[in-house]
């Protein structure tokens, strides 16, 4: 049945676009219709740079938090997906593009695909610690936040300058004025 579909919407998206052109070419006129085509894409690069940097700047504070961003990682896929849809010639694909901008929608769309969305992470959580885990909250009730202190003496590193480095302050080394 699925596969149906997509050569179903492979080929009826483009009738549907080429329908919708000539409808509102017949309304509004040729050069109407035109600068709205433009007009949609420029309008698509700007609420992708708006909404955007709103998305990172939520991606960014939910890491801080110590949470999965997943929410908000979606929330920019479906941003840029809209952007793609806005560039895209055609009124459907804009009308598409430009719920896919509103924030309830994206929540909406969210809700109904968030229960299957799996994020794994490629390390063992166990092994190196959570990092999303916030470093102030203890890992496990009743026991400490985990720290790993390298402790080190005089003897166990010492730092040996190399003489032939360009950024070494050995006998050769003379400052760039004199050179």
């Amino acid at each position: 049945m699925r596969l149906f579909l997509f050569p179903l919407l492979l080929l009826g998206l483009p009738l549907a676009e080429i329908a919708g052109f000539v409808m509102v070419g017949r309304w509004l006129g040729l050069w109407p219709t035109l600068g709205l085509v433009i007009l949609s894409g420029i309008l698509g690069a700007m609420l992708l740079r708006v909404q955007g940097l709103g998305v990172l700047r939520q991606i960014q504070m939910e890491g801080r938090e110590g949470r999965v961003p997943g929410e908000a990682i979606i929330h920019g896929a479906m941003i840029v997906f809209a952007c793609i849809l806005l560039v895209l010639p055609g009124f459907l694909t804009d009308i598409l593009g430009l719920l896919l901008f509103i924030p309830a929608v994206r929540t909406l769309l969210w809700g109904l695909i968030g229960q299957r969305v799996v994020v794994k992470s490629s390390y063992s959580a166990s092994a190196r610690g959570n990092p999303f885990q916030n470093p102030r909250q203890n890992p496990e009730p009743g026991k400490g936040p985990v720290a790993r202190t390298l402790d080190l003496d005089s003897d166990d590193y010492q730092r040996k300058p190399n003489p032939s480095s360009p950024w070494s302050d050995g006998p050769d080394s003379k400052p760039d004025d004199e050179r």
